[in-house]
């Protein structure tokens, strides 16, 4: 869906905010007019979009966040729940037939509401009130339906008709809402509400608030509230998982590409993918492919082939599996990938491992469309200010496949299905183990002092829009707002990261403004080439900021696939 003509970058000179839907952007910006910095804005919008995009982010899931501060220091919050401390790791091939089910089995520990006050607590200087309140009066006061919420809403109402706390909110009136209705979630409205009067009700300084704020949900009212629905429901979420939940600094995993520091997130997530892939296509050579090429576009693919193996045999929650991330993003492994690309010839299906023990592959199936993922595409926000702090965060998790917990109008974070049911699977089930996660916030700085925090929505598709979107701008030189709105490719040659995991051995979609010369040379190397419509979301949908020391302007860009907006000033 084409969502509004797409516009030029837009410039700026104090401070920049760019997300996946404009009035969080809005939001966002009065924060920082307001005097807030990059965090504060981050957080705020990051909210807000728990309201704006309900049905693929959820205010009880998850939201990895990066932040690069002015001083050049740059950390990573996982922003990621763990399995409960009770739940056996073998349940679900044991009970439930290798297949983890829709509903309360699939909750981990909610982490957004604790990410961002981590975040806030750490690195901004606003309170808890002033960041949620747009996020408050968005769900409070209602907000016109767009057409991706209704989208969304509508694709997956048969998930929201199995619990009547999620009919009542997204299905109001026992239907999906209409393009440019009120869409209003009042029991978030006041779940988020009694965090900020706590945080008001509290002496001792902003720190303090905050930690108020974070108790209602972790070990206040919502808790409780969580946790006699699990205790009711057969779920294994327990007062005790809720109280001892922190996000993690987890450490960045930096890479050198020409005159840039690329910095991804950690294997808990397939942030390393973005960094092997640039790293294999350096050591294969871009020189003298024209952009979007038949050439370009499968050297792309089979070298994403060769990542994605990695990122399904060997990544997990490092806190369990021993993932030698040095290895995997080194001159050596990049050189080995690449030396296996033919130029030719599509790799059949997912090339073997390079060194490490390979896992047993799903079936493969063969379907001409991409299902419905049981949940919603997730959504960033990225923001930089006035003092040189930059903001990168993806937050996600939908309400269609797990219980709304009644009154409170949210949904404990559902990211289980991301995990394996296998547990000898590195991402597979374990207590206290995190999942595998999408969503994977990015920042590379380049060595003249230029900062771009970059990321999207789209689960599997996330790696391949950015990196797209990175060599669009950063090798063939295109405007940051025409890099995120050219025509994109992806390859689907791999398990799915949600469940069922589904693999399409050769699968290639193209967004139809490829021409037709292009799809047919690719079908000539061995692809199965299969078409997207133009400025699809299912493309992803990517946000990004530039601060170019060079000229001292902010570039900002705004995916058209989505109703993002991007917002200077």
């Amino acid at each position: 869906m084409n969502w509004h003509v797409p516009n030029p970058t837009v410039l700026g000179t104090r401070h920049a905010v760019s997300s996946g839907h404009y009035l969080a952007s809005s939001a966002a910006l009065a924060i920082l007019d307001a005097g807030g910095n990059a965090v504060d804005a981050g957080c705020c919008a990051g909210m807000a979009l728990a309201v704006l995009h309900a049905d693929e982010v959820n205010f009880a899931g998850v939201a990895p966040i990066m932040i690069r501060l002015a001083d050049g220091t740059t950390v990573s919050i996982d922003g990621l729940g763990v399995w409960p401390a009770g739940i056996p790791a073998d349940l679900f091939l044991r009970e439930h037939g290798g297949v983890i089910p829709s509903g309360l089995l699939r909750t981990v520990v909610p982490a957004a509401p604790d990410a961002w006050i981590t975040a806030l607590r750490e690195h901004g200087t606003m309170t808890f009130g002033q960041v949620a309140a747009a996020a408050i009066r968005l769900a409070r006061d209602g907000f016109p339906a767009h057409p991706l919420l209704v989208a969304g809403i509508t694709s997956r109402q048969r998930g929201y008709r199995n619990w009547p706390a999620n009919e009542a909110i997204y299905l109001p009136g026992g239907r999906p809402p209409e393009v440019g209705e009120r869409f209003v979630q009042a029991d978030l409205a006041r779940s988020i509400q009694l965090m900020a009067d706590a945080e008001a009700a509290t002496a001792g300084g902003r720190e303090a608030g905050l930690e108020a704020a974070r108790a209602v949900f972790y070990e206040g009212e919502l808790a409780e509230r969580m946790v006699a629905y699990h205790r009711e429901n057969g779920g294994y979420l327990t007062a005790a998982d809720l109280a001892g939940f922190r996000s993690r600094y987890e450490p960045v995993v930096t890479v050198r590409w020409r005159d840039f520091e690329v910095m991804t997130c950690g294997p808990w997530s397939q942030g390393p993918a973005l960094a092997q892939a640039l790293r294999t296509l350096e050591a294969y050579g871009l020189d003298g492919l024209a952009h979007n090429s038949p050439a370009y576009v499968h050297l792309v693919v089979e070298a994403l082939k060769g990542v994605f193996s990695d990122r399904e045999h060997l990544y997990g929650d490092p806190a369990f599996v021993d993932v030698d991330v040095q290895r995997l993003v080194s001159d050596a492994h990049a050189a080995a990938r690449a030396a296996r690309i033919d130029p030719e010839r599509a790799h059949p299906g997912l090339p073997d491992l390079v060194f490490g023990v390979p896992q047993p592959l799903p079936e493969p199936k063969d379907y001409d469309e991409l299902p419905v993922v049981g949940e919603g595409a997730t959504s960033y926000v990225c923001v930089v200010d006035a003092w040189g702090n930059a903001f990168s965060a993806t937050p996600s998790d939908g309400a269609s496949s797990s219980p709304v917990i009644p009154g409170t109008g949210f949904v404990p974070s559902l990211r289980g299905m991301q995990s394996r049911p296998d547990p000898a699977h590195p991402c597979g089930v374990a207590p206290g183990k995190r999942p595998r996660l999408t969503p994977n916030p990015a920042i590379a700085v380049r060595d003249d002092g230029s900062v771009l925090p970059f990321g999207c929505p789209g689960g599997d598709m996330q790696v391949q829009a950015m990196l797209q979107v990175f060599l669009n701008t950063f090798h063939f030189g295109l405007p940051l707002q025409e890099a995120v709105n050219a025509p994109r490719f992806s390859t689907w040659s791999f398990p799915n990261s949600f469940a069922p995991f589904d693999y399409l051995p050769s699968r290639v979609f193209l967004e139809d403004r490829f021409p037709a010369g292009t799809v047919e040379a690719l079908r000539a190397k061995g692809h199965d080439v299969r078409a997207w419509p133009a400025f699809t979301r299912d493309a992803a949908a990517v946000e990004a900021i530039y601060r170019n020391a060079r000229t001292g302007f902010l570039e900002a860009a705004a995916d058209p696939r989505q109703p993002a907006a991007a917002y200077v000033s």
